[in-house]
């Protein structure tokens, strides 16, 4: 097992890692839609948030020796399932023809207050 700590995303809010190789696997913490560099929420709508999480998530996953197209299992937190079509078209936009499974679900809150957290599983 291995932990992935990468500045080219944020840091961790909480007790927790940004990512796990385990299995020829990373199983990516959660990322919300903060700017690596300052820690604060990006100004923005959801696509906006959408895609400074895709982001965020893909230095993760390419610290840890992977990318974005190897990703098979994401989960969508939106706080407002009305948000639903504007982060899956940039969701669509970022993946591509690469489509991994995927769960997508309302929740009540979001840490920092954000529209959209993610959390990914990639192959090595």
């Amino acid at each position: 097992m291995k932990t992935i700590d990468t500045r080219g995303a944020p840091a961790a809010i909480g007790p927790y890692s940004q990512a796990i190789v385990a299995s020829g696997f990373v199983f990516c913490s959660g990322q919300i839609a903060l700017d690596p560099t300052s820690g604060k929420v990006i100004e923005g709508d959801v696509a906006a948030q959408a895609r400074q999480v895709l982001a965020n998530l893909s230095a993760v996953l390419e610290a840890a020796g992977a990318s974005l197209a190897k990703v098979v299992k994401c989960t969508v937190y939106l706080r407002d399932m009305d948000d639903f079509a504007a982060v899956n078209q940039v969701y669509a936009e970022t993946f591509g023809a690469t489509r991994p499974a995927r769960a997508t679900v309302a929740v009540a809150g979001l840490p920092r207050d954000v529209l959209v957290e993610i959390d990914a599983i990639a192959e090595l």
